[in-house]
């Protein structure tokens, strides 16, 4: 059995050892998880994109102050939500007489606002658990990279190679290579080609600048001791789930 194989069968049985009970009680629950896919659904065409409330409690994280999470998503991501509906405003008013590099311009910028707010989005959706991944999580995650232990360490060394700059770390599901993959972005437009973020670690400064300073190796702990696997499971299901749709 070679790698591809044998993670379509920990795929198979992995959602049921991944998800605690709590997980469980969440994925029989008719509510969405708190990444905006559901208002993005709904939203009328040209309408204005809504923030998305913090799904936590912002007081309750341990190593990440209040403040500084309210800032993030306060400015940060409240700012590219606001950003993506007026470039979608310019946008529709382009007529095919507006210049090349007006178009070129703004849909860039388009994509800028639009991944900056589904990227922070899924940061924040993943923010308020205990840090500790069930152990069918960790069997999942090791089949890929030969051990969970050796996957955070990956995974912490891409976090660290942005140290100091800014972009974001992404362990995601390749729909085209069929596989769990970490993916470096300098930026909100790169992306990994046909993935799905399953979890997202934001490493621009103003993610951990007003807490730590110059010293993002420690807000990488405390990001790490946050993180809500029970989402994480949740994502991961419905991944699989459209996997093996795309597959029949």
């Amino acid at each position: 059995m070679d790698r591809r194989e044998m993670l379509g069968v920990v795929a198979g049985a992995a959602v049921a050892g991944a998800i605690t009970a709590t997980g469980r009680r969440a994925l029989a629950d008719d509510k969405p998880p708190a990444l905006g896919l559901a208002k993005a659904a709904t939203r009328k065409p040209g309408a204005p994109h809504e923030v998305v409330p913090l799904p936590f409690e912002p007081s309750k994280l341990r190593g990440i102050s209040e403040k500084l999470i309210l800032s993030h998503h306060g400015n940060n991501y409240a700012s590219a939500v606001k950003n993506l509906s007026k470039v979608e405003a310019d946008l529709a008013a382009t007529t095919k007489d507006t210049p090349a590099y007006v178009v070129n311009g703004l849909r860039e910028r388009e994509l800028t606002f639009a991944n900056s707010k589904t990227l922070h989005e899924l940061y924040f959706g993943t923010l308020g658990g205990d840090g500790k991944a069930p152990d069918g999580v960790q069997r999942t995650i090791g089949a890929t990279f030969g051990s969970f232990g050796r996957w955070e360490e990956l995974f912490r060394g891409a976090a660290m190679g942005l140290a100091g700059g800014s972009g974001w770390v992404v362990l995601g599901w390749s729909f085209h290579l069929g596989e769990l993959r970490i993916a470096w972005s300098g930026g909100h437009t790169q992306a990994m080609a046909a993935g799905t973020p399953i979890l997202v670690l934001d490493m621009y400064e103003h993610a951990y600048q007003m807490d730590y300073g110059a010293a993002a190796a420690k807000y990488v702990d405390a990001w790490f001791g946050n993180v809500q696997w029970d989402e994480v499971a949740r994502r991961w299901e419905r991944v699989q789930k459209a996997h093996a749709a795309l597959r029949a």
